[in-house]
């Protein structure tokens, strides 16, 4: 296996790897999320994570039949506060089968969709 030598005593960038196992299963989550309309803005698909004490608005991007492209959105920079997030995990009605992740409410759907054509 190679490996990574310092040069001019600067540290060597990480290497990226693949998500393992304990990641979620993205495919899994856009596949439920293709059933609600409302989850889809452009071309991207939004749904909420809540982790230990903390939310994180999230963005999927399908193309070609894969996952595009994968990121956690900065919420705040988009008009959506953490209440907004709170609220839609309480209105949650079982929609994503999926532990800690749940679909994004009306409120912040408009939101995002007056931002998108706002750009």
């Amino acid at each position: 296996m190679p490996s990574v030598k310092k040069l001019s005593h600067v540290d060597p960038v990480p290497r990226y790897i693949m998500p393992d196992a304990s990641e979620p299963d993205y495919r899994a989550i856009l596949e439920q999320l293709q059933e609600y309309q409302s989850s889809l803005i452009g071309s991207s698909y939004y749904y909420i994570r809540a982790g230990e004490g903390n939310y994180s608005l999230c963005r999927i991007v399908p193309g070609g039949g894969k996952i595009f492209f994968h990121e956690i959105v900065d919420y705040e920079k988009h008009g959506i506060s953490e209440d907004d997030l709170e609220e839609a995990i309480q209105q949650d009605t079982g929609k994503l089968t999926i532990p800690d992740h749940f679909p994004i409410s009306p409120h912040i759907e408009q939101k995002l969709r007056v931002l998108r054509d706002f750009l």
